[in-house]
């Protein structure tokens, strides 16, 4: 099974990297293979749950770190 991996792209969108299931609120399942999937965060992107760079005119400021838990 390959690795995934999510980095958490500084005032742009969360990058999966790997092969994912994505599953929406209906409880529908979408695997995702390939290159990767950008998943917005600032709640603008016309193709919700995926980033189509709506963070760039929206003016989306986002700097978080990852806390060690």
């Amino acid at each position: 099974m390959s690795e995934v991996i999510i980095k958490v792209r500084e005032s742009g969108p969360y990058f999966v990297k790997g092969p994912i299931t994505l599953t929406d609120a209906d409880g529908t399942t979408y695997p995702l293979s390939g290159e990767g999937v950008a998943l917005c965060r600032c709640g603008q992107s016309a193709k919700k749950p995926f980033c189509d760079g709506s963070h760039r005119d929206a003016q989306f400021v986002s700097a978080e770190r990852v806390q060690q838990q």
